[in-house]
């Protein structure tokens, strides 16, 4: 398949706001996005299977009421769930990015342990300062991952801003978690090791974890924000390098996606 025939699914609504800095990646990764609104989808006007790259973007969804992507996951859960099996059973992928993050884990599609993609095992908390971060991470990529979304990245710099990002589940699930490598992206320090302390760790996130896939590596979700930095002038200290790169950091995760659906479908 031509990276350009590949159809990138882009919901939006209810409070979401990043869709046209999704649909601006995937573009530079040679693909196909669309933009399509929750309730199109639900009313049958659309369907999941027309795509094959299905995006949860960040934004603050319904509010964050009752918690950071509980509604929107009910909402999908409750009237896509059908599709969205299929969707995860052909093969295709799926990315969700800081609230789309929080909505996959409501949802059970991440880390998914037994293959059960709609029961919760895993969740993002309030952030340990009690308060909203707005700064910029590194992340460590682990290259054991099954991860479709990582693979070749080793350290890599992102946005994020969130106020409930710390990852949480139980001591089995984070056991089973490191066990299987699908902690695919960590916080780390400048050194390049596991940061826990505040800001490096900007959320108190357990075992330094910033995003996690399924055991398929087809399902992934972090909360730094890779279409934010899709420009290197998006990064704040752009004018003291010496040689300004050609891209921003985050472009490799979508271009990492397409070139699996090309190659794949």
């Amino acid at each position: 398949m031509k990276k350009s025939d590949v159809k990138v699914l882009v919901i939006t609504g209810f409070g979401l706001n990043c869709e046209r800095e999704t649909a601006a990646a995937c573009k530079l990764a040679g693909a196909t996005p669309e933009l399509v609104h929750l309730n199109d989808l639900i009313a049958g006007e659309r369907k999941l299977e027309e795509f094959h790259f299905l995006t949860f973007i960040g934004g603050f969804s319904f509010g964050d009421h009752l918690g950071s992507g509980t509604v929107f996951a009910n909402r999908v859960k409750a009237k896509l769930h059908d599709q969205l099996e299929k969707f995860v059973a052909d093969g295709k992928l799926v990315i969700g990015i800081c609230n789309g993050f929080q909505t996959l884990t409501r949802l059970g599609m991440v880390p998914a342990l037994n293959g059960d993609y709609f029961t919760q095992t895993a969740a993002l908390a309030h952030n340990d300062s009690g308060v909203f971060r707005d700064d910029w991470c590194i992340l460590k990529a682990d290259p054991q991952s099954p991860c479709v979304f990582t693979k070749g990245i080793d350290q890599v710099r992102l946005p994020l801003r969130h106020g409930e990002g710390k990852f949480v589940a139980d001591p089995a699930v984070l056991e089973e978690i490191e066990k299987r490598h699908l902690a695919a992206v960590r916080y780390v320090n400048a050194d390049g090791t596991p940061a826990t302390e505040f800001p490096a760790n900007p959320n108190g996130s357990l075992d330094s974890i910033a995003g996690i896939c399924d055991p398929t590596g087809r399902i992934f979700g972090l909360m730094p924000h890779p279409e934010a930095f899709l420009s290197p002038f998006n990064a704040p200290d752009w004018t003291a390098k010496d040689q300004v790169p050609a891209e921003g950091e985050g472009v490799v995760f979508f271009r990492n996606a397409i070139n699996y659906i090309s190659e794949n479908f």
